[in-house]
């Protein structure tokens, strides 16, 4: 996992300013700048529309007392969008718009959750209608309350 995070942190730097110097080569310092700043722009605009949106529909599942899983899924991944979309360079943004088509993000949403469901570390328990609780394995889980009596004192009885 370590070593991931080093490849993250020093690639994506390297990949972008070799992507800066040839787009720039190509196109020129100017526009390659307008670019980037653009993109910033239209990237905010559209986390913006679509946060509200999520927000909305978050709002309506917690009404309907369900929870807003799928939302709340979409919320970090604008989140995730908005800090690519605002950092400088190509590749970035690249990533940051894929964040904000919503087929994709429910694609990477099934496949995170089937991560989940499939990890042996996670277990899911669900309420049916009738208020009887069964985990992912099918067995019964018994939901209970507790309650602390105090003690008494045996000389207190007399």
């Amino acid at each position: 996992m370590g070593i991931w995070i080093l490849v993250i942190f020093i690639g994506v730097p390297l990949m972008e300013i070799m992507l800066f110097i040839e787009i720039g080569a190509y196109i020129g310092l100017w526009l390659t700048l307008t670019i980037v700043i653009l993109t910033a722009i239209i990237g905010t605009t559209l986390i913006r529309r679509q946060g509200l949106q999520t927000l909305n529909r978050a709002q309506h599942e917690m009404k309907s007392q369900r929870l807003p899983v799928q939302e709340l899924f979409e919320g970090i991944c604008l989140i995730i969008s908005g800090a690519l979309l605002l950092t400088p360079g190509f590749l970035t943004d690249v990533f940051g718009f894929m964040l904000l088509v919503p087929p994709l993000r429910r694609v990477l949403g099934h496949y995170i959750w089937r991560k989940i469901q499939n990890s042996e570390k996670t277990r899911f328990a669900m309420s049916d209608k009738a208020g009887y609780y069964r985990d992912n394995d099918g067995g019964p889980i018994i939901d209970g309350e507790a309650k602390n009596i105090p003690e008494e004192n045996e000389n207190s009885k007399d």
